[in-house]
């Protein structure tokens, strides 16, 4: 009896997806923090959170330099020089005894290393790799943020009560260190490079030489042509919504908002990786249906559900585990990054797919941002108000209003055309 033999497509996905796995662990970790930090060290809710928004910041700023310098130096080499950065400046954190070393290796080091990795990572992976099922891909790939959520919350939380907060650091580092030498050994750089053709391409199918280039030149050039697009402003307004509503409110704020309803650090670290196992179905459906459906349609239902369902937060967290907070944590779940791979599909339209990346990885900067001001911008509404209220319904609101926009997304090419 013969087996199939599986596609080098697959394994470059699968290496993929566990790198973004063990890289949202990482970027989970700061939530899990906060009130420790707070208790150790006596700081302040807002100095914490602004070494979280600097990281988020980051992140995001990084990603389009990221995806031209995987373009110039390999996917490859930036990946593994991300994760040994990370592993340092995680580890390093061990030593701190100010704000500012949280700001300089939390905030700054481990920013640009989680950042330089990214979201880009796995849509320049299912664009070389894949031309079938490249929808689902990213959504799987999307989906790794949230199994990484699912695996680090609960246990870094333990860590964290019962070893203290050094603990996450190192736990980080070595989880950061581990990856490198499976990236070297596993990860090929391109169909090409392996001899053979990406998952799903035709006969004749030719691949066009990759051109060495400037990074930050591209990228710079990739932004200056996407700004004199409207479309481009249409996803970088959404995804700035998208940033502000997910990793920069609920991603940072939701274990310490729930703490501050009575709910142990360890039960919200646990709800929060729930959000994570639904994710995880939600980004693959939604890669499902982005092959099938038109994208606009679907980012409209995605924003107008997570802006009503964050208008209810304030009213269903308690001190205990309520079956309003579990509807919540499942709807939420679906609904989390399932805006991403439509966005991926609108980006390849706006200067074309061999654009396409680098147009990502701004949109993608956009929704870092986003989630840099909700990191800080919610623990000071916290600090003034007492609770985190407002900075739920305030991003309620930007959510229903982007559910408009994003079906104007194309209507002005559409109409050139019919013209």
């Amino acid at each position: 009896m013969k087996f199939a033999k599986v596609h080098p497509a697959w394994t470059a996905a699968g290496v993929t997806f566990l790198t973004l796995m063990a890289t949202a662990g990482f970027r989970s970790a700061p939530s899990i923090l906060i009130v420790p930090l707070e208790d150790a060290f006596g700081w302040g809710r807002e100095s914490i959170s602004l070494a979280i928004s600097i990281n988020v910041l980051l992140f995001g700023l990084t990603a389009p330099f990221a995806a031209a310098l995987m373009e110039r130096f390999t996917i490859r080499r930036v990946v593994m020089c991300a994760l040994t950065a990370v592993g340092i400046g995680a580890f390093s954190t061990v030593w701190m005894t100010k704000p500012w070393h949280l700001i300089a290796l939390w905030g700054v080091v481990v920013g640009v290393g989680t950042g330089s990795m990214a979201l880009v990572f796995a849509a320049s992976v299912a664009n070389r790799w894949f031309i079938k099922r490249k929808g689902l891909v990213i959504g799987g790939l999307t989906a790794a943020s949230a199994t990484g959520q699912l695996i680090f919350l609960p246990g870094l939380s333990s860590l964290a009560v019962h070893h203290g907060w050094k603990s996450v650091s190192m736990t980080v580092a070595i989880a950061a260190w581990i990856m490198v030498p499976l990236i070297a050994i596993f990860l090929k750089e391109s169909p090409a490079t392996a001899g053979i053709t990406p998952y799903g391409a035709p006969e004749d199918w030719f691949e066009h030489p990759q051109v060495r280039r400037n990074a930050a030149k591209h990228a710079i050039d990739t932004l200056r042509a996407g700004m004199k697009e409207s479309d481009f402003w249409y996803l970088v307004g959404s995804f700035f919504v998208c940033g502000l509503s997910t990793s920069g409110l609920v991603g940072t704020h939701f274990i310490p908002a729930s703490h501050d309803h009575g709910m142990s650090e360890v039960t919200a670290a646990s709800l929060l990786a729930m959000i994570g196992v639904f994710d995880v179905i939600g980004t693959i459906f939604s890669g499902w249906l982005t092959d099938r459906m038109d994208p606009r349609k679907l980012l409209f239902f995605y924003y107008l559900l997570r802006g009503l369902s964050l208008f209810l937060l304030p009213s269903i967290l308690f001190s205990s585990i309520h079956a309003s907070t579990v509807v919540f944590v499942i709807f939420y779940g679906l609904d989390w990054v399932a805006t991403v791979p439509p966005t991926i599909v609108l980006c390849r339209r706006v200067l074309g797919a061999e654009h396409g990346t680098v147009v990502y990885g701004w949109v993608f900067a956009a929704h870092q941002v986003g989630g840099s001001i909700a990191a800080f911008g919610a623990a000071v509404l916290r600090v003034k108000f007492g609770n985190y209220s407002s900075a739920f319904y305030i991003s309620g609101i930007l959510c229903v209003i982007t559910s408009y926009f994003v079906l104007q997304i194309g209507k002005r090419k559409e109409k050139a055309l019919a013209a």
